[in-house]
């Protein structure tokens, strides 16, 4: 059997609905949320509470092939630490600490958002991550995982951490403000037939000229189904598509998508988060591809339209 933590949220759901073809699932997660508990309405899994997991863990370890630990606090605009420390760091040690006791193969969600401003560019360099400065305590709480990981003598008999980008796809109606601006452009052109950018504060980058590295939930999965089969090097991994693009490319995608003619204009920028805001991320996917991942990541283009057409327009799930 294959555990998934966060199981009821954004990336964990699309992964349970992929791996459910061919193996049995077990999905951790609290589970006191409805509007998240419909990521996984109709999926045979077996759910168990994270609060009781590592008992269940103890008990069930013998029969658990792969664990992939998903869950955490994912919201950037939190910024009591200790939040985090609970269940993005102390949760985690105790996964790994586990998975190494009953070794067992581990795949844990680190974040880009580790990567600060960039300053020292977006490569998967496990000797630069002690260098990192991350903007927000959620960033903060991934790399000082990451580095701790990186400090361990004992380790699962296959680990990696996953960075992971700006994720789009299915199953993110829950996360609100922090779904994807893809997801959010869909929601306001469909109710105002018009979107509204933040207008760049950066003198090197025109409005909506602000560029991402967005990858597509379907290929995240893939990375996870790829990782699964243990045959990459254990370490720390990017994973977005390498190909930074522009917030108007996304928007003009999400209009011809929807069949609706573009009508884009610029607000300011937020005060409290100008000082932190991104202005470039690109994942350097030199490592992945050395490992032997080498299946081709959706366009902006195909996932836009994909995700708009067969998930957004009739309201399904992955």
């Amino acid at each position: 059997m294959i555990v998934i933590t966060g199981a009821a949220g954004f990336i964990a759901s699309c992964l349970a609905s992929a791996l459910l073809a061919k193996h049995q699932v077990v999905v951790v997660d609290k589970f006191d949320r409805n509007d998240k508990n419909k990521n996984l309405e109709g999926k045979n899994v077996q759910k168990i509470d994270r609060n009781v997991f590592f008992e269940w863990f103890e008990k069930n370890h013998q029969n658990v092939q792969f664990v992939y630990h998903l869950g955490a606090r994912t919201d950037t605009t939190e910024f009591d630490y200790q939040i985090f420390e609970e269940l993005n760091i102390s949760y985690s040690k105790k996964m790994w600490t586990a998975c190494c006791l009953y070794q067992i193969p581990l795949v844990y969600a680190s974040s880009a958002a580790t990567y600060g401003l960039g300053e020292y560019g977006y490569k998967d360099d496990e000797t630069q991550i002690s260098l990192l400065k991350p903007l927000n305590p959620y960033g903060e709480s991934k790399n000082e995982f990451d580095k701790w990981v990186l400090a361990q003598n004992q380790e699962p008999p296959f680990w990696a951490g996953l960075k992971f980008f700006n994720v789009y796809g299915a199953n993110e109606y829950h996360k609100g403000r922090m779904a994807s601006v893809i997801f959010h452009a869909f929601n306001q052109i469909k109710q105002t037939n018009a979107m509204k950018l933040f207008r760049s504060h950066n003198p090197d980058f025109k409005d909506g000229e602000q560029l991402r590295d967005f990858v597509y939930v379907k290929d995240v999965v893939s990375v996870c189904e790829f990782l699964g089969q243990k045959t990459a090097p254990s370490g720390i991994y990017n994973l977005g598509t390498g190909k930074a693009r522009t917030f108007l490319d996304l928007v003009k995608n999400t209009f011809a998508a929807m069949q609706i003619a573009e009508n884009i204009s610029f607000v300011d920028t937020p005060a409290d988060i100008r000082d932190k805001y991104q202005y470039f991320t690109q994942a350097d996917m030199d490592k992945l591809q050395k490992a032997g991942y080498q299946k081709e990541f959706f366009s902006l283009e195909e996932g836009v339209t994909d995700y708009v057409q067969n998930y957004l327009v009739p309201n399904r799930y992955f």
